[in-house]
Order: structure tokens, then sequence, then C-alpha cells
């Protein structure tokens, strides 16, 4: 949850100030007229709304807001005079957590919700509840829509096509002393920018022209992230790929975005008009064999060109995708499938990046002890706020960059890794298996539960024996070549260990650990 006490504390450092004006003209002024204290109200709203303009730097885009006048709760405690009217706008429902308010009401059609939007102010504000509308859009509507400004009056625009939605105000009423940390933080993560010291940090490694060589010795090999600049220089599409050029070469094919397939145009009028905590991404794994002239106009940088998975042609698993999203989008904490590693060459915008090696869960994730499911309950704003900050005591640091146009990304396997798009961005992500993982690939797919665990193909049971299979067909002795050297290496690793804690001249131990 979103914690309010900066919020809290700036607004009773406001009332302090207030309270010591007060007291010095106590004396002169002790009565103060009704109109004015409801002046005086209405002022401190606004200047508390300025405040948090001012600390969090709101977003200042042309997409509504849709607030509906909630406070965060701290406020009520600093306005002893205030009754929320969350409470009493739910009757016996108040005594009700809002998220299991809001799951209740999520078991309801549009029709319903519109109906009990009219019961009390209280209702309005959670029946309007962006998120529900959002749901109810992408389970019934799959077939396409156009965004028309809040997922509500896209709904509403879609089922009910008498209905005049241009006549409605897309912010809707304003509901005075409604006090909720829940849907205040919903609505603040939707609006908030990135703060300036999200972004300072930059500690990732950074080269340019290296060899292949020099990139499998020094960052492959080992595992470790690093940033490659230059590798892109020949890209067709880092010259040709803007909304134009796209919008005329992929015409009416449709994309994966999320749980639907949009046109691009539909798409991109979504991504102007959205504001809200977790936007829309299009990410689509098809997306050469839609379009094969998009497939054709970028390569894969010489460093990740051996790609093993290669020998199983169309059966392999989904390995690239093509990614597009406005500010705000992005992918929560995850692995990459598959024990596979990746690359992510941006082509317009920029994205942040965040990386935790593998034996370090991000502070906010919690996997399953099988690795088949990740629960990450925030979203990335909300993990910025939230947790963000611990990181920098750390003793193992996240990895952190701003990938920027024409740059690209290594992603060893097994790395934690978030992505935030801090601007309109499109970008070429590719998964691959070289002979340095693809030992580790290999112990991914005989697990037990790979049948939950693998993932981009339909027969996650046998991928393992067929892809061993190939291998050894294509590439004869090759795994049991890598396996001979990972032993060795483990030997190697092991003398290390007992020749550090061992004084062979004395024949006793050491404390040198």
């Amino acid at each position: 949850m979103l914690s309010c006490r900066s919020l809290l504390s700036q607004t009773k450092n406001k009332k302090r100030k207030k309270s010591r004006s007060k007291n010095k003209n106590k004396n002169s002024n002790t009565r103060v007229s009704k109109k004015h204290n409801l002046v005086s109200k209405k002022q401190n709203y606004e200047e508390e709304e300025e405040d948090c303009e001012e600390r969090f730097n709101l977003k200042t885009s042309a997409a509504p807001s849709h607030t509906h006048g909630v406070q965060p709760l701290g406020n009520l405690y600093i306005n002893p005079g205030s009754v929320n009217s969350r409470n009493t706008g739910l009757g016996n429902l108040q005594t009700l957590t809002d998220e299991l308010v809001l799951d209740i009401l999520g078991l309801l059609g549009g029709t319903h919700l519109g109906v009990l939007a009219t019961v009390s102010k209280s209702f309005y504000v959670f029946t309007n509840h962006e998120p529900l509308w959002r749901n109810l859009v992408l389970e019934n509507l799959n077939a396409g829509f156009l965004y028309n400004g809040s997922w509500k009056s896209t709904y509403v625009a879609a089922c009910y096509l008498s209905f005049d939605v241009s006549s409605v105000g897309v912010s809707g009423l304003r509901v005075r002393d409604f006090y909720s940390d829940y849907l205040f933080q919903s609505w603040l993560c939707a609006n908030l920018e990135m703060k300036p010291e999200w972004l300072q940090r930059d500690n990732i490694i950074r080269r340019k022209g290296i060899s292949v060589e020099d990139f499998v010795l020094n960052f492959e090999e080992p595992n470790k992230p690093v940033l490659l600049e230059g590798c892109l220089d020949n890209w067709v599409a880092l010259q040709n790929w803007d909304r134009d050029y796209l919008l005329q070469l992929c015409g009416d094919v449709q994309f994966a975005v999320g749980p639907v397939d949009m046109k691009l145009q539909e798409y991109f009028r979504y991504a102007d008009q959205v504001r809200e905590e977790r936007p829309l991404y299009l990410f689509d794994p098809k997306f050469a064999e839609k379009v094969p002239k998009l497939g054709s106009e970028y390569e894969v940088p010489v460093y990740f060109r051996e790609d093993l998975f290669g020998v199983l042609g169309n059966e392999r698993p989904d390995y690239r995708w093509i990614i597009m999203g406005p500010a705000g989008s992005g992918s929560s904490f995850h692995i990459d499938p598959n024990s596979t590693s990746a690359w992510n060459a941006v082509i317009r915008g920029s994205k942040k990046w965040i990386l935790f090696p593998p034996d370090v869960v991000p502070p906010g994730v919690h996997p399953s002890p099988d690795g088949a499911e990740v629960a990450c309950p925030v979203s990335i704003i909300e993990w910025f706020m939230n947790f963000y900050g611990a990181t920098k005591n750390w003793e193992k640091k996240p990895i952190e960059c701003i990938c920027k146009a024409g740059e690209v990304i290594f992603v060893p396997n097994g790395w934690w890794h978030l992505v935030i798009n801090l601007e309109e961005s499109i970008a070429i992500t590719q998964n691959y298996v070289s002979r340095r993982n693809l030992l580790n690939v290999l112990d991914f797919l005989k697990r037990p539960n790979a049948n939950t665990l693998v993932s981009g193909t339909r027969d996650r049971v046998n991928l393992h024996d067929k892809f061993k299979n190939a291998i050894e067909t294509s590439f004869p002795g090759t795994i049991d070549q890598l396996v001979q050297k990972a032993e060795e290496k483990k030997a190697q690793q092991k003398q290390s260990f007992w020749d550090s804690v061992t004084d062979s001249k004395v024949g006793a131990f050491k404390f040198s650990f």
C-alpha cells in the first residue's frame, strides 16, 4: 500500500504554521464566519493538491485525471470535523477493505455498476474505478475497441451505441470528504512522473566496438549485464521506424496488446489518451510473420548470433518480440523464460532498467518455491515509491541504466529485471541460447514441473527431448564437451577454496575468508 506519511507531514507542518498565526491574532479576532470557514476549507484542500504536485511532480499531459476528489486517509486525521463519506455511503459494507469492495464490484457487469453508482456518493466513486471498466473492455471487447478517453466511456460507447458519451464529462463528479489510501494510491501512481532521484543511478558497464571474444569472456561467460553502443548503426529500423512509417507499412494488421489484438492506429489512439497505473503494452512475438518487412529491417547484433534454439526450426519457443508503449508502460520484475539470455535494442525513446542477480530476489517480489509463479503485487511506479530507496543500502545493489535509442542491453539468464518506458518507445528484443547457457536451458526444460515453467510453445512436456536430440544431431559431442568443461570448472573452484583455507607449508588451517 501507498505510504501517505509524506503527505501527512506536509499538511501537519502547514497546519502548525497556521495555528501559530491564529494564536497571534486570537485576542483581536475570536469569531470567524461560517462563510469564511467554508472558503478556508476549500483553500486548504487546493493547497494540499498543490503540495502533492510540488512533491511528486504530477504529469501535465492532456489526458484526463479521474480522482473524483479522493484524498489519502491521513488527511482525515488532521481534519477532525470531517466524516469519511466513504463509510457513510457504503452502509454495512464499510467494514470491508477497499480491495474487497472492488473485488466484489468486479463480479458485476457494466449495467449493474451504472445502477449502483446512483445509490450513494461512495458507490459512485467505487463503481467509477477505472480498472473495473478496463477489465470489462478487455474481457468483452477482445474483437477490438476504440479507446474513448476513459475505460468507462470506451465500454459505454461500444456496448450502448445509441448513448452519446460525448455529452458526459470525462472527469465525472467530485466528491467531498472521501478518504481512501487504496484509491488515492491508484490515482497517484497513474499521474506521477518518475522522480529525478530514481533516474540518477547508472552503474552498468558500457562498451562500444568490443570483439565477440571480449563479450563472451567478460560478460556472457560470467553472466554479467552490459550495455552495448553502436550495434544498431546499420539498422534500417533505426532510421525508418516512426509512427507514420509503421502505420503505412502495417495498415490493418493486428498486434498482440495484452489479452487483445489491436491495429497500430487503434493502439496509438489509446496511448495518446490514456493515463493509468498499468498502461497496456504492445508485445507481439509474431510481428515478423505478420509483416515480413519488419523482420528484414533489423539484424541480430554480432554478439548474439549463436542461437541454438534455431535447431528446432518452427518448433522453437517464441523468441523475438516487437515492443511499443507510452511513457509509464513496461514490465514488472521477472526472469526471462526457459532460462534463456536476452538482448533488448531500443529504436525509439528510452527505457529505465533495474536488474538483480539470480541470487537476489528484488524487494516486493514473491516467487513461489518452484518458480512457476511470481507475485509482484504493486505496479512499477508504486515499486519505485515504496521499495527503490531501500536498495541504496543493500550490499548487492541492483544494476541500473537508461537505455536510449541506438543502444542494446544484454540481460543474462536468471537475472531479475524491471523495465519502464520514460517516453513513447519502440524496441526489439530476442531471447537466445548459446553454448554458454545451453546446459542451464536443458536443466530447466527437464525439471519435474517443466509443463508449468516452460513458455512460448505448445509442446511443453517434450521440448527437452526434442531440443537435446536436435543439438546432438546438429552439433555432435557438444553437450558432452560442455558437461566435461563444467565439471572441470567446478573442481577448480573447489580446489581454489581449499587452497585459500589450508596452509600447505605448516599443514594447518588459516582463516583467510
